[in-house]
């Protein structure tokens, strides 16, 4: 009897505590953020700034000290996945749809910090909250 007590409370320990790293990951969020907010986010920590529109595109403009992986490129699981979990990452697009589809397939793999810039660079360009680069 006190052996089944035992491995009783075991099991609970183990359920209880594999279902709070479960549910840490779920929990990640996605941040909606403005170009101001984006401004010191990359301020003060150290992200990964992704753009996920094609090549061409950010070849034309882009946000300075961007990288690019194409959203609608067949590589582009295997592209995100090179990126660091742990690290805050900060996605854009020309209007927010594939940022927005993109934050989901990283918070779907286990990204802590997603951040995806409201409404695109579209949005944002013609301010000057950001460093835009754009090709001469």
């Amino acid at each position: 009897m006190k052996k089944l007590l035992i491995l009783s409370c075991l099991l609970m320990a183990i359920s209880f505590g594999t279902s709070c790293v479960d549910s840490k990951i779920e929990n990640a969020e996605v941040k909606l953020v403005t170009a101001e907010e984006m401004q010191s986010i990359l301020e003060l920590e150290d992200v990964q700034l992704v753009d996920v529109r094609t090549p061409k595109e950010h070849d034309e403009e882009r946000i300075a000290n961007s990288q690019n992986i194409d959203y609608n490129s067949p590589t582009f699981d295997e592209d995100i996945a090179k990126l660091d979990k742990a690290k805050p990452v900060i996605l854009y697009c020309k209007g927010g749809t594939r940022s927005a589809k993109c934050a989901k397939k990283l918070k779907d793999a286990g990204f802590q910090k997603i951040y995806d810039l409201e409404g695109g660079i579209s949005k944002w360009k013609h301010s000057d909250k950001l460093k835009i680069e754009v090709k001469s």
